[in-house]
């Protein structure tokens, strides 16, 4: 007689894939198996997510810190207002004494909106040029581009040039944007020509940062007295030059270009992997390279060409955002701008706050603060 086959086990009837998506079977298999895998890839979504709300709230602690800033730089002053004579000069003018108006509305506020805007533009520039050249130690200062602005203002304060016909008061600024502009222009095409790329760049931002202090140097000694006083404070980079017209313009290149530099976040992160496997990405590296530096010079031509060359705000601030964030463009590169704010703010509380009744040129308090930060920087690439 023929036996019928026996039942085999209802264990041996569940599917693997009901056994990979059982909660309580998925965390046994062995290394290897697909439940080990399940459990790598929850943990690696759930460590992503804790990196994001991390950065997410590095990025609030950063609006409220320079918000913070701006108010101790409108308070601190000779003029002595305090917290409350300021908060009623800006929410309500009317019901303050003309004096305290014209002090918070004409100085004060240019002041601290315009180191907050100029600090976030040389963060973000500093960031862009350390990112496509793979150079720690790239800025707007260390290329040459302040050096170049200093050239062009120079030439427009000796010998009283007024470009394009525009009035005096806008020639200093125009002569400046156009030395920055094309130093950067000139860089590219030389390093066009060169057979390296980035290493050919960094090289000649150096050397035009040397034939510019020269050049700069040669202004100051043919210069009469009575300008070579306007000549070295410019030179020394200052936020007092500051009016309501300069920040409007540079509030709207720095909102026109910084959707431009979000929407390349994700491939100069890619960058950052190398040359080699960006390409592998489809990314076109000569192209990513060539928007930003237009990018950067654009930006911050127009900064130095408002308040002077300020160094040193460029170098450091991105790579303390890079401690806080990472190298995820995407949360890099805000943070870098909000960084060169809040580092630019305090230099100009620290400024006026350093010898009472005297405003200390910002670009001052930022060498001696961005020294010992370079040195450091040195060192730390050399070990």
């Amino acid at each position: 007689m023929r036996r019928s086959p026996e039942p085999k086990p209802a264990v041996m009837s569940v599917s693997n894939q009901s056994v990979a998506s059982h909660p309580s079977l998925r965390r046994q298999g062995p290394p290897g198996s697909v439940g080990s895998a399940t459990v790598d890839m929850d943990t690696a979504i759930a460590g992503h997510r804790c990196r994001v709300v991390r950065r997410v709230t590095l990025l609030a602690v950063f609006t409220l810190a320079m918000l913070a800033a701006g108010l101790a730089d409108i308070v601190t002053g000779p003029s002595g207002l305090t917290l409350h004579d300021l908060l009623r000069a800006v929410l309500a003018p009317g019901e303050v004494e003309r004096t305290t108006a014209v002090i918070v509305w004409t100085v004060r506020l240019p002041y601290a909106v315009m180191a907050l805007l100029v600090g976030a533009v040389l963060g973000l520039s500093g960031v862009e040029m350390q990112t496509i050249l793979d150079n720690p130690l790239a800025s707007p200062f260390t290329l040459g581009l302040s050096s170049a602005a200093a050239v062009g203002a120079s030439l427009a304060i000796v010998f009283h040039l007024a470009p394009f016909g525009l009035p005096e008061s806008w020639a200093v600024p125009a002569l400046a944007f156009v030395f920055a502009f094309g130093s950067m222009l000139l860089l590219q095409a030389m390093a066009r020509l060169a057979p390296a790329g980035r290493e050919t760049l960094v090289l000649l931002g150096i050397a035009l940062v040397f034939s510019c202090h020269a050049l700069v140097a040669l202004l100051q000694l043919i210069a009469p007295e009575d300008v070579l006083q306007q000549l070295v404070f410019w030179t020394l980079g200052s936020v007092t030059r500051a009016t309501w017209e300069k920040i409007g313009i540079l509030a709207a290149i720095l909102a026109l270009v910084m959707p431009f530099s979000m929407a390349a976040a994700w491939s100069m992160t890619v960058l950052r992997l190398g040359e080699d496997r960006a390409l592998s990405f489809g990314v076109d590296v000569r192209r990513l390279r060539y928007a930003s530096l237009v990018r950067v010079s654009l930006i911050s031509s127009i900064a130095v060409a408002f308040v002077g060359p300020i160094g040193f705000i460029g170098l450091v601030g991105p790579h303390i955002a890079r401690m806080l964030v990472g190298e995820d463009q995407r949360f890099l590169l805000p943070t870098s701008a909000m960084v060169g704010a809040l580092l630019l703010s305090l230099a100009s509380v620290a400024s006026k706050a350093i010898m009472p009744g005297i405003i200390v040129p910002v670009g001052i308090v930022t060498a001696l603060v961005g020294v010992p930060a370079f040195v450091l920087l040195i060192l730390r690439q050399r070990r």
